[in-house]
């Protein structure tokens, strides 16, 4: 046997059109999933009983359950009830749902880590609990869950592969097309594999910028992000 990765290359304008829209997937649901997710984590933490049960709900529901049951669910149960959305709005409500549970719990595990002393401090100068998460609370839990909150972003991009199970042409649905025209399933996939990589290695240099920008302290201490 012998390997062509050329064939696969001259399709090169699928596969960038791909890329494309698995990036717009990710930085889209890596925004809203990461509000939903500090919002759950507040919920968590909340003294209504209420609150707190609806946002567990919702992690462990979604936190014990596969991605692809997730979008299928969302994909033929908004249909079932009339609602008729394009594969992509669909796609986009399924990662931010399936990511923001993962946000959550680890955006509480930021907040549970800082000192007790500082939220009473900001109770003393009588902010409201929305300043007090503001002020106090936010910034310092997320420069404290920053690394893992990276790679929970990372694995939300790789995990859009699956959108290409109800038609969302991303960077998958893509190499699915162009193995199923040259019958070259492994230089296809070997090539969208590397496509992946050069994502993740791209995102990953993003957020290590972005990091450098919102917390100087670590920068001044050489903490790595």
């Amino acid at each position: 046997m012998t390997f062509d990765f050329s064939v696969v290359l001259l399709r090169w304008q699928m596969l960038v059109s791909g890329m494309a829209l698995t990036a717009e997937l990710a930085f889209v649901t890596t925004l809203t999933g990461f509000l939903i997710g500090t919002a759950c984590a507040i919920a968590r933490r909340s003294a209504v009983r209420t609150l707190r049960g609806i946002a567990a709900t919702y992690i462990e529901g979604i936190r014990n359950t596969p991605f692809l049951v997730q979008i299928f669910v969302i994909y033929f149960g908004l249909s079932s009830l009339g609602f008729s959305f394009s594969a992509i709005v669909v796609s986009v409500i399924a990662l931010t749902v399936n990511v923001g549970a993962y946000t959550a719990e680890i955006m509480r595990a930021g907040f549970d880590a800082i000192q007790k002393g500082q939220w009473e401090a900001g109770e003393c100068l009588g902010l409201s609990p929305v300043q007090l998460y503001w002020h106090v609370g936010l910034r310092p839990a997320m420069e404290r869950v920053y690394p893992a909150l990276t790679s929970q972003f990372i694995l939300l991009m790789l995990a859009s592969s699956v959108t290409s199970q109800i038609s969302a042409e991303e960077l998958t649905a893509a190499g699915n097309f162009i193995q199923s025209e040259t019958y070259r399933p492994f230089e296809t996939y070997v090539v969208v594999a590397v496509l992946y990589l050069f994502l993740s290695l791209v995102m990953r240099g993003l957020f290590w910028a972005g990091g450098m920008a919102l917390f100087p302290r670590r920068r001044r201490l050489g903490t790595p992000l």
